[in-house]
């Protein structure tokens, strides 16, 4: 595929500017975000911006989404300044984002109603494996319409798993994931902080948790961040603790919906839920630790 294959991508915050940079790099990209400063990184990077999502998504063959849930998703479809209706018959709606299933039926009706498929493809790896083309992403998509996102996907993903034929699949696949991602997380921070209250140089204790069977890739993904958390500033901010509020949420709604106990991934919930409520939401989500231990016991000695 040359350069003549145009995507937009709407969102250039954390995961949408390193994806657009990313495929800037073979692709002609448009990109749109409603903060100023995003724009300027974006065209540094190669990302032609423009002053609104409509001006953007016209004449795109692809139209990456990331968004935060499924009202943001609507909204930018089909809201009042929603792009649906300028994007051009036989283009593709590639959404990455965590929503869950509820909304993916009436957003594929609506868009079909344009001539434009729904490719549900939310991922996981965080920003710099997006900017390195390094992205887990699972597909649900018909078979016709992933031939036309491929150009994107293959960009973005060194592990594209197609997991169903229909718009939703993608969405149940990355539910089940973030179930993991969300306990693992909550794990970490309750493994640093038991460190911590044990007098254990919390540096060490993350090295050597790494190297044996404890060891995970959210461990060291985000023990770091954990060990950052009671700085003045506190970790840079690469994943939001209102995120894991919203997925973890979503995984709750799943489980219940399915009639199955999950009592570990409903604790891990409660952990985020209490984060945004003592004024975390905004921070990033190793910020966790500090529901689990308001204050760094060590530093206190």
């Amino acid at each position: 595929m040359t350069s003549t294959y145009k995507v937009t991508v709407l969102g250039l915050g954390a995961m949408g500017l390193p994806m657009a940079t990313r495929l800037a790099s073979q692709l002609t990209v448009h990109g749109f975000d409603i903060a100023e400063p995003r724009l300027r990184l974006a065209e540094e990077s190669g990302v032609r911006t423009f002053a609104s999502a409509r001006e953007a998504a016209e004449d795109t063959d692809a139209l990456l989404l990331a968004v935060r849930n499924s009202e943001q998703l609507n909204d930018v479809l089909f809201g009042e300044n929603g792009v649906a209706s300028v994007l051009k018959k036989g283009a593709v709606v590639i959404l990455t984002s965590t929503v869950g299933t509820e909304a993916i039926p009436a957003t594929v009706s609506r868009l079909a109603a344009y001539g434009v498929a729904l490719i549900d493809a939310p991922l996981s790896g965080g920003p710099k494996r997006a900017g390195e083309g390094d992205l887990l992403i699972v597909v649900g998509a018909e078979p016709a319409a992933l031939e036309s996102a491929r150009p994107v996907l293959e960009l973005l993903a060194s592990t594209l798993t197609v997991v169903g034929d229909k718009p939703g699949d993608g969405q149940a696949l990355k539910t089940v994931n973030q179930l993991l991602c969300g306990i693992h997380i909550a794990a970490a921070a309750e493994a640093m902080a038991l460190a911590d209250a044990l007098g254990l140089d919390q540096a060490k204790t993350l090295a050597a948790l790494e190297a044996g069977a404890a060891g995970s890739f959210m461990l060291s993904n985000r023990g770091p961040r954990i060990l950052e958390a009671y700085s003045e500033d506190g970790a840079e901010v690469l994943s939001r603790l209102d995120i894991f509020v919203k997925d973890m949420g979503i995984v709750g709604k799943a489980t219940r919906a399915a009639g199955l106990a999950t009592p570990v991934a409903a604790a891990a919930e409660q952990l985020y839920l209490l984060g945004q409520a003592h004024g975390l939401a905004a921070a990033d989500d190793s910020a966790v630790i500090k529901v689990v231990a308001p204050t760094k016991r060590t530093a206190a000695l």
